[in-house]
């Protein structure tokens, strides 16, 4: 057992697999942490027993099992991994997610989700996670994609390298042949966890593999090496695509409000604006839009009249415009949401520099030369409210009381985000609303010691 080990280390087998992750990894550069994704699989199992084989790579790696408590033998597995790492002398950490779907969300979906938001928390900077995805998962992913109709993004497949977390994400296997990852595994008789819902054909890459790709293999043998440099060439034709989309994209939208300003939209052609809308939910954080909701975005939103108020509403978020703006509001900004979750009226201690109003949104003062004077703020009894309609304010240098409603519009704040403005009494009195005005009963700038406003709201 030992001579064999010996010769297959010696093995262009064994020198191909140290060869590929050394040049993936780059073990002179910057990483300082390797986390492998670690599931009990062949697959990752390789990857695993290749990099701790390497002795300038061992100590810096950890092992990540997630266990989504989706499977009665997902403890049992958990296990496993822990022994197997133990075993080749790395560490290991175990991540416990919650993968239950969201309304509108495959399971697969949500496991894959849950587990990358769990792997993002650990990776820092100058870190990198290792997945053991291999070229017949690349062929798998870039059949699933052409099947949904993508687009040149989606037809790239999975790139061997990007940015995650703090750091980035490696996939250094993506190049390698099932076979070669089978081969390594039977000559180091690896054990390794056989996950039985890899058998159900009810998801679709499992349908994909168990019953398509058989057939597909015995008339082109290849396909897994010539569909992976297919999606090199879309990889390649969508970095010259986002080229031009950054550029189109700079001259529309206003970073102050993520917001597209329709004006400048208008000014392309049609396949410039379904490219600008595309950048704009990647930018973001969305999932690409479909053909026909891009669409609907530009015929039902930005074509409508500017008086009018359209919604477009999709998968978590609602598409609608004010002006001259084009917004993307997620479900949490909508005001019916907003509503709901700001109608309680709060005293504000004085001694306190903030208070949360909601879940996602906080009120804070700083220290300022003009604003409210910090004693007179120390002396009131200070309350927090929201509109129900009427309130007028006095602004400092300006002729008479004006209505929220018109100060509003006046400062082109749209309709859904009016209603969530806090409004800052003292002693009774309308004091401030939001961090945009102070009455001018309540404004100074003769006293150095003053307050003015933050209102945050986490994205």
């Amino acid at each position: 057992m030992q001579g064999e080990r010996r010769k297959v280390k010696g093995s262009s087998l064994y020198e191909d697999f140290c060869g590929n992750i050394s040049k993936q990894l780059d073990l002179e550069g910057e990483q300082q942490r390797f986390y492998i994704a670690y599931s009990g699989g062949v697959d990752s199992h390789v990857l695993l027993h290749c990099c701790a084989s390497m002795p300038q790579l061992k100590d810096r790696v950890t092992a990540v099992y997630v266990h989504h408590g989706l499977q009665a033998e997902a403890e049992s597995w958990a296990k496993h991994c822990g022994k197997t790492a133990k075993d080749l002398g790395v560490e290991f950490l175990t991540l416990r997610v919650n993968a239950g779907a969201a309304p509108g969300e495959s399971p697969e979906e949500a496991a894959r989700n849950a587990r990358y938001a769990a792997l993002k928390s650990l990776i820092k900077v100058d870190d990198a996670l290792l997945l053991a995805q291999h070229r017949e998962d690349q062929l798998e992913t870039v059949l699933l994609q052409l099947f949904r109709g993508s687009g040149l993004r989606g037809l790239s497949g999975m790139p061997e390298r990007m940015a995650f977390g703090a750091g980035v994400m490696l996939r250094p296997l993506l190049n390698t042949p099932k076979q070669a990852i089978s081969d390594y595994a039977r000559v180091h008789q690896l054990s390794w966890i056989e996950d039985p819902s890899n058998q159900s054909n009810d998801y679709d890459r499992n349908f994909l593999r168990n019953a398509v790709m058989p057939l597909l293999k015995q008339r082109w043998q290849a396909i897994d090496k010539t569909v992976a440099r297919s999606a090199k060439h879309c990889a390649d034709a969508q970095v010259l695509v986002d080229e031009v989309a950054d550029e189109l994209f700079g001259e529309v939208f206003d970073p102050a409000d993520k917001t597209l300003r329709i004006s400048r939209l208008s000014e392309h052609h049609s396949h410039q604006q379904q490219l600008i809308i595309r950048h704009w939910f990647r930018h973001i954080g969305l999932k690409m839009p479909a053909q026909a909701l891009v669409g609907r975005i530009l015929t039902q939103v930005v074509a409508a009249a500017e008086h009018r108020d359209p919604v477009l509403s999709g998968q978590g978020y609602s598409i609608r415009r004010y002006r001259d703006k084009l917004y993307c509001l997620t479900n949490r900004f909508l005001p019916e949401v907003c509503v709901d979750q700001l109608t309680q009226d709060l005293v504000w201690p004085a001694e306190q520099a903030s208070i949360k109003i909601a879940q996602d949104r906080e009120l804070s003062f700083e220290s300022c030369s003009k604003g409210i004077p910090r004693e007179q703020w120390q002396s009131a009894k200070v309350e927090i409210r929201f509109r129900r309609g009427g309130e007028k304010i006095r602004l400092p240098g300006r002729q008479g009381h004006h209505s929220l409603k018109n100060l509003f519009q006046e400062a082109g704040i749209p309709p859904w985000e009016r209603d969530a403005v806090p409004l800052i009494y003292l002693n009774g009195g309308l004091a401030a609303v939001g961090k945009l005005w102070i009455d001018a009963a309540f404004y100074s700038e003769k006293n150095q010691d003053c307050i003015s406003f933050t209102y945050k709201v986490k994205n």
